[in-house]
């Protein structure tokens, strides 16, 4: 059957008569006496459809020259044989087509605002949030129906903050990222800013709309200074484009991941979930105080793969300033001095359960990241992306500790 798929049909001509059987004959002799079927009734089959079908649209499309007749039976003919050998009607392979083109174009589509969301900051969203909701969590008793409801309003109203955040990032970067990320909707080509417009306006419409029908005024500011911080990161208005300096856009991420996160998410959940006055506990401190440092190197590694657009486009990072090597083994002495600090604080946790998981998994996640950092070829764009999307990694694993402290 895979030499019957594979033939073209070199020899095809149109006349009165369609194809000679003959020469179908001898084009197909080798091919198709694999195929246990009757050879007459198959041939019978595409000799009628070719001969009265095929052929008035081979006349009235393909004639300009004999390139493009043969390019037609060599795309129909193989369906043909196909079909005819199976005994399957010829005419419903339109059908067919139609249906595999538009599910390919609903996988594009699902594929592009994948893309557009940049997954890993979703990702990263959702587990903060969750793991900051754990930390409100006294007793059992607290795992209520009303606690996964408000989880559920905070990760999706972030959520949609998000990608109004990244989605606007890459409207203000569109030049920047034809160099540095040229797989992005926009710079590829695949959204047009209209798109982009229109996606970042709807989700920070429905940001805004659902933080103010959920009534939890410490998720309502979350929302709020994410929004201004995240537009003030990257649209190119006089006074703003704060990425434009390094230790003002350090700023930035560090406030939202290191600050907003951890004390507005875990407020919503103490004060308008569970009604309780607000305190602030010796694991938020903690939580706060480390993400601090993640968020420093996040923002700080982010740049080392994007220092060609960046310079290109002056955009004047720690990378450009320092080097790609210097910023990298910065970036490493931080995340290994918070894992340190982490041990410690796991270490003079009163519950055994507590700082057996906190002491150990903080000491394997700083050996794992000493020995990746040792083999990653800075040099190398596609390594350090990928060391960078690791960091990510350390990141999730990190908010699954953040609740075991005690």
């Amino acid at each position: 059957m895979d030499s019957a798929l594979l033939v073209s049909f070199p020899n095809a001509s149109v006349g009165g008569n369609g194809w000679r059987k003959g020469n179908l004959n001898k084009s197909f002799s080798g091919s198709y006496a694999a195929v246990r079927v009757s050879r007459s009734r198959a041939w019978d089959i595409l000799e009628r459809y070719c001969g009265v079908g095929s052929q008035q649209h081979l006349l009235k499309h393909h004639t300009r020259n004999t390139k493009e007749k043969s390019a037609f039976y060599r795309r129909h003919g193989k369906r043909l044989l196909v079909n005819a050998t199976a005994g399957h009607p010829l005419e419903s392979e339109p059908g067919a087509c139609n249906s595999k083109s538009k599910w390919n174009s609903i996988k594009n589509a699902i594929d592009a605002f994948y893309r557009f969301s940049r997954p890993h900051t979703v990702i990263g969203t959702a587990l903060s949030i969750i793991s900051v909701s754990l930390l409100a969590v006294e007793n059992l008793s607290d795992f209520s129906p009303l606690f996964f409801t408000g989880v559920l309003e905070a990760v999706v109203a972030a959520l949609f903050m998000n990608i109004y955040i990244v989605g606007l990032n890459q409207l203000s970067d569109i030049d920047i990222d034809k160099v540095n990320k040229p797989y992005l909707p926009l710079a590829s080509g695949e959204y047009s800013v209209g798109t982009g417009i229109m996606i970042v306006t709807s989700f920070l419409l429905l940001s805004f709309w659902l933080g103010w029908v959920v009534g939890s005024w410490p998720l309502f500011w979350a929302l709020f200074i994410s929004f201004v911080l995240g537009t003030a990161y990257s649209i190119n208005l006089p006074l703003l484009r704060w990425k434009r300096s390094a230790v003002v856009a350090a700023m930035c991420i560090l406030a939202v991941r290191a600050v907003i996160v951890q004390l507005a998410f875990f407020l919503h959940m103490q004060i308008h979930v569970y009604k309780r006055p607000a305190a602030f506990s010796r694991p938020l401190i903690f939580a706060t105080a480390f993400m601090s440092f993640f968020s420093v190197v996040i923002a700080l590694f982010k740049d080392i793969p994007d220092i060609d657009g960046d310079k290109i486009f002056g955009i004047r990072s720690f990378t450009v300033r320092l080097g790609q090597k210097r910023v990298f083994w910065i970036c490493i002495s931080l995340l290994e001095m918070a894992y340190s600090v982490a041990v410690l604080v796991g270490a003079s946790s009163s519950f055994l359960m507590s700082k057996c998981i906190t002491v150990l998994g903080h000491a394997i996640l700083a050996s794992i990241l000493w020995n990746r950092a040792k083999s990653v070829d800075l040099n190398s764009k596609a390594a350090i992306t990928t060391f960078y999307m690791f960091i990510w990694k350390l990141f999730y694993a990190e908010y699954l500790l953040i609740p075991l402290v005690r």
